[in-house]
């Protein structure tokens, strides 16, 4: 008796609980929040399988994305109930999101048309050098002073192009006005609110900025980019901001957490945005580093968008309320953070875990100078390069694979040191400290070497889950829901363990220089021009300068030959 009494009493004590949906790129998980303390009470993770249907094609099942977030919803409620955790007291549902990545479905039957194209595809690499080819001057920063962006494989708008370029059911659902476009956060909110049956069609500020399709002056669609693109607006998800009501989460068969019916969702942001908000970078000149797929640098510049001059990206940082001003951030985003070990792992086979590369590199504690570009989807910022190449340099008899697990670390290390050094150039403010965030923060030597190459202390939060909670935060403050307070003085003050750099300067300035030699040899090595299939010969004067080289060694030779037998 007295144990179901503390029971209840303990029930009582939680108080407003908000819940996540963090929907990534190699997994999804369910995230349940006490709205006064800020403290993870639950969680659920569900891994997404990726496929690579072609060279540099990357595509997820929608429908399995939709799946694994049913599964984590029912998994954190019956985990909740065990815990003795009242559900009933879930006021709201935020969710964040995999960012760029494009879904196109069928508004009356509610299915896909294809699979969602990832952020990371290439497929559209002679799009966008197609397009690039058409502006004045080709260049890429054309569009930039609207959206913030290069044209790139990178954004939402070219992948969308290919679908209605490339994909017949795509094609016929836009002409018969079936087709309903979406970044993940809609293609989840318009099937959690009720799908075919009155979903609702939105995304938020965030979100909207990475499609190219978005005004981030106007903060809304803008009629001549979707002109530019050919994409009809009758196709794109409403705009709103990132913290209010978007709807009422519906049963569905899918579900059995009966609990959810009736919670609002009334959160969304994209995940970098997402996880500038849960480390609370409020202020004008706070930053933060998420370490994830990718890695993502952000840079909270105020109410006013800053265009960058060194190849970062401005980006819709959040809008916490429909009445609320927009904040803008400078980003700086690499394509391949974490992705490097299951690479090492599967590809090259050098590592089970991800635990086994840390210890494999902090067994040597050098690369022995061996350098490591992972340019497997181009460079993106500062050099917006499709063409880059992955590239492993300084190989000596010597090197071993605890070498490249070093070289590996270093260069997720130096890919964020060149993103920082643009950033301050641009805002001529200089980081004291870097705040950082994301899976792989768990390895304590990255964590290191991060702050050795940056010369700057590195700041991690003990609770690393920083992407859901900036998600639960918008959610919980939003109008009607109000459980979650965004004064600086009510928030929870965020417990952190600080990596000071340990190395001197000179050292990390040499070694720096060195990766920025590597990357220079990574550059211009794909081109999109037609090659050789491998089915036939191809001529040696194909290459005409080659040719020459070859006839002209050739007559140097017949000529050697004369003068050798005259000399005779």
């Amino acid at each position: 008796m007295n144990g179901t009494m503390a029971a209840s009493s303990n029930r009582i004590m939680l108080g407003p609980l908000v819940a996540a949906i963090d929907q990534g790129t190699s997994s999804t998980r369910f995230l349940v929040f006490n709205a006064k303390t800020a403290e993870l009470l639950s969680h659920h993770q569900v891994e997404i399988k990726q496929s690579f249907p072609k060279e540099g094609w990357v595509e997820e099942d929608p429908k399995e994305i939709l799946q694994s977030v049913y599964e984590c919803m029912d998994r954190t409620c019956e985990k909740m109930t065990q815990l003795n955790i009242d559900i009933s007291n879930i006021k709201a549902v935020g969710v964040t999101n995999q960012r760029e990545t494009t879904l196109v479905w069928d508004k009356e039957t509610g299915e896909p048309l294809y699979n969602a194209i990832v952020w990371l595809d290439l497929r559209t690499q002679s799009t966008v050098e197609r397009l690039i080819n058409k502006t004045p001057g080709r260049n890429k920063n054309h569009l930039k002073h609207k959206t913030g962006l290069p044209i790139s494989t990178y954004f939402s708008a070219v992948k969308l192009r290919w679908l209605m370029d490339n994909v017949e059911k795509v094609h016929e659902a836009v002409l018969s006005h079936r087709a309903m476009f979406g970044t993940v956060d809609s293609w989840l909110i318009w099937s959690l609110t009720g799908g075919k049956k009155g979903g609702v069609h939105c995304t938020d500020v965030t979100n909207a900025s990475r499609t190219m399709l978005f005004n981030i002056h106007t903060m809304d669609w803008d009629p001549e980019l979707c002109k530019y693109f050919d994409i009809p607006m009758e196709i794109l998800p409403k705009v709103r901001s990132s913290s209010e009501i978007y709807g009422l989460m519906k049963i569905s068969s899918n579900l059995k957490s009966g609990p959810l019916t009736g919670v609002p969702i009334s959160g969304c942001l994209g995940d970098q945005s997402a996880a500038l908000v849960g480390q609370m970078c409020f202020k004008d000149g706070q930053a933060k580093n998420t370490y994830g797929t990718g890695c993502f640098l952000l840079k909270n510049v105020g109410t006013k968008p800053v265009m960058s001059d060194h190849g970062l990206l401005t980006t819709v940082a959040y809008k916490l309320g429909r009445d609320k001003p927009a904040c803008y951030a400078l980003e700086g985003s690499v394509a391949i953070a974490g992705a490097v070990v299951p690479w090492l792992k599967n590809n090259l086979g050098i590592i089970q875990t991800s635990t086994e590369l840390e210890q494999l590199a902090a067994d040597v504690g050098t690369s022995y100078g061996c350098y490591f570009v992972p340019a497997f989807s181009g460079l993106y910022a500062p050099y917006w390069e499709p063409s880059a190449r992955g590239i492993i340099c300084g190989l000596t008899q010597f090197t071993n694979r605890s070498h490249l697990a070093f070289a590996a670390l270093e260069a997720v290390c130096f890919q964020t040191r060149e993103i920082l050094d643009a950033m301050n150039q641009d805002s001529g403010i200089h980081l004291s400290q870097l705040q950082v965030d994301g899976g792989m923060t768990s390895n304590r030597l990255l964590m290191q070497l991060q702050a050795d190459i940056l010369c700057i202390p590195v700041v991690k939060p003990s609770m690393p889950e920083t992407t859901a909670l900036g998600a639960a935060m918008a959610a919980g403050a939003a109008e009607g829901v109000s459980v979650w307070s965004l004064n600086p003085e009510d928030l929870t003050e965020v417990t952190s363990e600080k990596f000071e750099p340990q190395i001197n300067p000179e050292e990390s300035e040499l070694r720096y220089a060195r990766w920025k030699k590597a990357v220079q040899r990574a550059m211009n090595w794909e081109t999109t021009e037609p090659v050789n299939n491998g089915n036939e010969e191809t001529s040696i004067f194909s290459s005409v300068p080659l040719g020459f080289y070859i006839l002209g060694s050739m007559f140097m030779l017949i000529g050697a030959k004369y003068i050798a037998a005259g000399q005779k």
